[in-house]
């Protein structure tokens, strides 16, 4: 069973920048369609990027696009979530989770917590003003 685990978070001035990396244990995450959600307090767990397995393939919902872009590298068994032009409405905890589905020809880009079946512990994102 893979194991997910994200670093990079941390406290950044509105307008700044982090990147967030999400490495895995346990498994390869080549074999894996993978996702970056985040959590606000009191808030439910939001998409916030997906990418296929060979990162051919990305979505980032309205929120967030054009500031957040997510890639991998399969060789560093890493998938990162780059994050510019920060809000203060970004501060959450994010999250890394892996997509198992395997269908030949078929790459799912989802943006459901429903269809990721390994998820991290996440890092937190602190935006100040």
């Amino acid at each position: 069973q893979v194991q997910l685990v994200e670093s990079g978070g941390g406290l950044v001035q509105a307008g700044g920048s982090l990147r967030l990396s999400c490495t895995a244990s346990g498994g390869t995450l080549s074999s894996y369609n993978m996702g970056w959600f985040r959590q606000a307090e009191g808030k439910e767990r939001e998409f916030v990027a997906a990418i296929t397995r060979s990162g051919s393939n990305t979505f980032v919902p309205d929120s967030v696009k054009g500031r957040f872009t997510i890639s991998r590298d399969n060789a560093k068994n890493t998938v990162y979530l780059q994050m510019d032009s920060l809000k203060p409405e970004d501060t959450a905890v994010y999250h890394c989770a892996a997509d198992s589905l395997v269908i030949s020809g078929y790459d799912r880009l989802s943006a459901s917590r429903m269809d990721y079946d390994y998820w991290g512990q996440g890092t937190q994102v602190t935006v100040s003003s």
